[in-house]
């Protein structure tokens, strides 16, 4: 029983300690402070100046459709889709656009044959000698 739970421990260790988990982590805590950021800049800068065009006494909070006694407030259904547009637009910039440029030049790199060295530049012109001697 001992040895298996010695065994269950150290695989965790193994899978929980990997580059990629790892990668994955601070992935997931950069995005979750960079949405914060994002979530900032559109409740206090961007939907502010919206609510400047468009008056009401709160803003965009203060948008809301009355229907009999209940409020549907759209206005924050509003920040929130345009909380959700930045964010994916500033994640389609950064990978797609910054990293999509940076992987593609890494693949030409790698994709580019290396230069032919001297003795296969040789052995092209003793090919393309016999194969004009042979016809």
């Amino acid at each position: 029983m001992k040895t298996k739970a010695v065994s269950v421990l150290a695989e965790f260790k193994s899978f929980a300690l990997k580059g990629n988990v790892i990668d994955l982590a601070i992935g997931v805590i950069i995005g979750a402070a960079f949405a914060k950021i994002v979530d900032s800049l559109v409740k206090h800068i961007i939907l502010p100046v919206v609510g400047l065009l468009l008056p009401s006494e709160k803003g965009y909070l203060a948008w809301t459709l009355t229907i009999g006694a209940k409020e549907i407030p759209y206005g924050l259904f509003i920040g929130e889709v345009v909380n959700f547009t930045i964010v994916a637009l500033a994640l389609y910039l950064f990978i797609v656009k910054f990293l999509g440029l940076l992987l593609r030049a890494k693949n030409e790199e790698a994709a580019a044959p290396p230069a032919p060295s001297k003795e296969q530049l040789l052995l092209t012109e003793i090919r393309d000698l016999l194969q004009r001697r042979a016809t």
